[in-house]
């Protein structure tokens, strides 16, 4: 509808002789105005030094008689924008198509034919899942099935560094620790042990130095052993966590794998793109853009860095599934060095320049400041999903519940209140995680969403006991709210795919709530009226756009709570 209006305007500029102009079609942000605006009368005034009200009256009364199917009418506001007002008609038909479309509701077809391979949550054996795992893991997975909505073929992958300094700190660091068995706990606490001694004891450096080189040339035997007991404990323990989050990855790239193909392409291209620098190999990429900083590749004991092994990964992912494009989802702080990356692989693999693309997110923080791995003092991922599921199971205290449903229900509402948190603010922001606010049935929250969705099954349980099923026929003749929100979930995933963001998903699905939940509250649904079977069929094209909503979310949609 959006681009129907739109094109109207567009003829109605050149009937009128006013000529091509840049202006804006959107929803006002009071509902009541309407359903669609335009600011084309002021732009057109203001190029054509005129007054914007009577130019907007001009355009409203020209475009009165020349209106898209589905718009009742058209209205000059304040000082010369046009409002849209929708048709009953239009409603009632968008509702119908709801419920016939379901599971293909809000998809679209703006990436069709197109092969994405998305790379998220990159956790580094032998260091614990922390919280900001968490992020990275929501985001990815959220722009994953965003992604698969436009219709695109999609896969996802895990790059993780299972070689580099971390791992000699970590293998150091157990070697040290006296108590209780290797599991994944104790390689978290050997991590932060290693990394401490590697800053304040120049001997325990020495000694980590050494192990790191070991641990590329599989040269100790004692070593090896450790670091192959350390991975496997480590990668079996994270797939737990995955399948909490309802991620399953379709490729696990590591840095062992791509380290020899990044410092191979490093050294075949020595003397064009990177050249020696005090017994090391570099990037100088300001030589291309003066936006751009110099990165060494080889160090001087001839080791790839985390740059040449991304090139080795970007050519890894390359030979793993042939995509057009890739999307790697990290930190603010590798923004700048991601774009000289870019660069130089663009130089050096120029069949993939432009193919991948960096999706910067912000930090996830708790009341009191930043977490920090290297000191130990870290919220994992696990611990965090476990304490909000006791705080849910406290909530749900003397419901009529199974027990295995039970802890089922709070796993879902613990992962929704993370995740959402994490999501309803645009990606490239810090995040304060408050965990009150998080679990929260009372608005902006995922457990908020959950509930309004539980709230329409349980309408249409009893609607199905009464033998009523949905039906249109007997829409009333003016559309409230509700619907006038349902018929734009198409728009928000169609802008969330173009920008990448989940934000405006959550920013929807929180104002949609609030909708239904005025609705739920303003009259009994079930009521054996003649209006019955169309309030039971607004309730169902709400319950599928919830559901579709929060599918693009990472978030299930409970019918019980």
């Amino acid at each position: 509808m959006e681009h129907e209006i739109g094109h109207s305007i567009r003829n109605a500029l050149q009937t009128l002789s006013i000529g091509k102009l840049d202006f804006s079609v959107e929803h006002p942000s009071d509902i009541s105005h309407g359903d669609y605006a335009t600011n084309a009368a002021l732009i057109a005034a203001k190029q054509g030094g005129k007054n914007p009200h009577e130019v907007a009256k001009e355009l409203a009364a020209y475009l009165s008689g020349h209106l898209p199917k589905g718009v009742a009418g058209v209205e000059v506001a304040g000082p010369g924008f046009i409002n849209f007002r929708l048709s009953s008609a239009f409603f009632t038909e968008r509702i119908s198509a709801i419920l016939e479309e379901d599971r293909q509701w809000g998809k679209g077809t703006s990436l069709s034919g197109k092969k994405v391979m998305l790379e998220y949550t990159d956790q580094n054996p032998f260091k614990e899942f922390h919280i900001g795992h968490l992020m990275s893991n929501a985001i990815g997975e959220s722009i994953a099935r965003l992604v698969e909505y436009a219709g695109a073929e999609v896969r996802r992958a895990n790059y993780q560094g299972d070689v580099g300094i971390h791992v000699a700190k970590a293998i150091w660091g157990m070697m040290h620790l006296v108590e209780g068995e290797r599991d994944a706990s104790a390689w978290g606490r050997a991590y932060p042990l290693g990394a401490t001694a590697f800053e304040d004891d120049p001997k325990a450096k020495e000694e980590i130095t050494a192990l790191n080189k070991a641990i590329y040339e599989r040269s100790d035997e004692n070593v090896n052993k450790l670091y192959d007991e350390g991975r496997a404990v480590s990668l079996e323990h994270f797939e737990e966590i995955y399948r909490k989050l309802g991620t399953k990855f379709d490729f696990y790239f590591f840095e062992s794998d791509v380290a020899p193909i990044g410092a191979e392409i490093v050294r075949s291209n020595l003397g064009t793109v990177f050249e020696q620098s005090d017994g090391a190999i570099v990037f100088k990429g300001e030589n291309y853009d003066p936006a751009l900083h110099t990165r060494v590749f080889l160090n001087s004991h001839g080791l790839p860095t985390y740059e040449a092994k991304e090139l080795g990964l970007a050519k890894k992912k390359e030979e793993s599934w042939a995509f057009d494009l890739s999307l790697s989802i990290t930190g603010n702080e590798i923004r700048e060095y991601f774009k000289v990356l870019q660069k130089a692989i663009g130089l050096v693999l120029p069949e993939l320049a432009g193919k991948i693309l960096h999706i910067p997110h912000g930090m996830l923080r708790i009341p009191g400041g930043k977490m920090s791995s290297r000191k130990g003092s870290v919220i994992t991922g696990e611990s965090l999903l476990t304490e909000l599921e006791n705080a849910v199971l406290e909530k749900m205290a003397g419901r009529d519940l199974a027990s295995g449903e039970r802890e089922d229900i709070a796993q879902a509402v613990a992962v929704s209140a993370i995740k959402f948190a994490i999501l309803k603010q645009s990606a490239g922001k810090d995040i304060i995680f408050e965990k009150e606010q998080a679990l929260s049935f009372e608005g902006d929250s995922g457990p908020y969403l959950q509930y309004a969705h539980v709230r329409a099954c349980s309408v249409l349980t009893k609607a199905h006991e009464a033998q009523v099923a949905p039906d249109t026929k007997g829409a009333k003749p003016e559309p409230g709210p509700l619907e006038k929100l349902l018929y734009r979930f198409p728009e928000v995933t169609k802008r969330a795919v173009a920008e990448y963001d989940p934000h405006y998903v959550t920013t929807y699905l929180t104002e949609l709530a609030g909708a239904f939940n005025s609705y739920y509250a303003n009259g009994k649904i079930v009521d054996m009226s003649e209006e019955m079977p169309y309030k039971v069929a607004l309730v169902k094209a709400f319950e599928i756009t919830m559901r579709n909503g929060l599918h693009l979310l990472g978030i299930r949609a409970p019918e019980r709570m």
